[in-house]
């Protein structure tokens, strides 16, 4: 049996080849940072890390965890439930919570399996799950979960989302379920105007705030807090994995009483193994540091103004925005795909380090290579990477 299988899938990997879609993953051989070594490539310029403010070798970090590793441990062996709950995570909810503005937190291994483990528990046949058409494929994966009606609405389409919401006015609960951040566009959620529509259709509101949690809205706690709807929105997904350290982990946070519903009926997280020690000292030391100071953010933001507009007048297609996520497009050329893939590894060759996504990761016709902006970055790693970019657009003929 195996040998046709196998012979399938030797078929459908060299398609994917041959379109442009196959995922390389290359190694690095340094820790991460804004200058990493690629096994084969030598030393580039990171620009495609969700490393936002540049945190996942800074010492406080590093020094937090290594604290946190000697006093709890390695790991816990066992589910919260059982003998996995330590002091530690009962320290780094709390602190999340605070951050955030919530009552609660409930930790898991990664913000993946929040999104899977919060939906199924909350919405049964009489409810509906209301999801933006772009939302990330964790949310996706979540809400197939569930036997919930889904009735998706169009990426940000605040007309479409009230019909849909006028469509399950019979649903015992609704939920409207985006992105704070879209990952692929870099766009973000109209958080008043989905509050506004929840409370007129007595809805609840979800949202995955991974690529914002940490650096967005005045204090950095999100795009719940960018949009002054801090006590609007009911529940948030985030990660500890990107802007706050880099490692692993993430969690739902939201009202209380959620919370403790999730504790005992959440899949990823009753069978799940605790949360490892040292993700959660550092990302308590993480969340400390930036209750300090702005300047990682300050710095962040103005690597973005300063990238996004010089990328734009070298003749680059970008998606506009503000994010740190900046996608330059390849949509208009007839083989999108194979010419993002290329254009990505000549970039490498050049000492620049981003990575082409097409098709299934964003819609066919819109591949894109997604520049992603760090504190760390200096303004001489940026002008080297627009130049990079300027020579490559010329010799592949994107810009003139």
């Amino acid at each position: 049996m195996y040998g046709s299988l196998r012979d399938e899938l030797l078929r459908e990997l060299e398609e994917m080849r041959r379109a442009g879609l196959y995922k390389e993953e290359r190694v690095l051989t340094s820790r991460q940072g804004p200058v990493v070594t690629v096994r084969g490539g030598g030393e580039v310029l990171n620009f495609c890390a969700n490393n936002y403010l540049g945190l996942t070798s800074h010492p406080r970090v590093l020094q937090a965890a290594a604290r946190t590793l000697e006093r709890w441990g390695y790991g816990l062996s066992s589910v919260r439930f059982i003998c996995g709950t330590q002091e530690i995570h009962k320290e780094a909810e709390g602190a999340v919570s605070s951050f955030l503005g919530t009552d609660d937190t409930i930790l898991f291994n990664a913000c993946f399996d929040a999104n899977l483990g919060v939906f199924e528990p909350l919405a049964g046949p009489d409810d509906a799950l209301i999801p933006d058409s772009l939302n990330h494929a964790s949310i996706i994966d979540g809400v197939r979960l569930t036997k919930a009606r889904r009735l998706i609405y169009e990426h940000s389409d605040m007309a479409d989302l009230e019909a849909k919401l006028r469509e399950a006015s019979d649903a015992r609960r609704r939920f409207i379920v985006t992105d704070g951040v879209f990952s692929m566009d870099g766009d973000i959620a109209d958080l008043p105007a989905i509050c506004d529509l929840a409370e007129k259709h007595d809805a609840l509101v979800f949202v995955d705030d991974s690529h914002a949690t940490g650096f967005m809205g005045p204090n950095g706690r999100g795009t719940h807090e960018l949009h002054d709807v801090m006590d609007r929105v009911d529940i948030i997904s985030t990660t500890f994995g990107k802007a706050l350290g880099g490692a692993a982990g993430g969690c739902i946070s939201g009202h209380a009483e959620i919370v403790e519903y999730l504790r005992q009926k959440a899949r990823p997280y009753l069978f799940s193994n605790s949360v490892p020690p040292t993700v959660l000292g550092a990302t308590v030391a993480v969340i400390d540091f930036l209750t300090e100071t702005t300047e990682p953010r300050d710095r962040l933001m103005e690597n973005t103004r300063y990238f996004r507009s010089e990328i734009v007048d070298a003749g680059f297609d970008v998606i506009p925005g503000s994010h740190p996520i900046v996608p330059v497009m390849f949509s208009r050329f007839e083989e999108d795909a194979r010419l993002a893939t290329a254009f990505a590894r000549r970039l490498l060759d050049e000492g620049v380090y981003v990575t082409g996504f097409s098709y299934p990761v964003v819609p066919r016709g819109q591949a894109r290579i997604r520049v992603q902006m760090s504190a760390a970055h200096g303004r001489e790693h940026l002008d080297r990477a627009l130049a990079a970019f300027r020579a490559v657009g010329r010799e592949l003929d994107v810009i003139q």
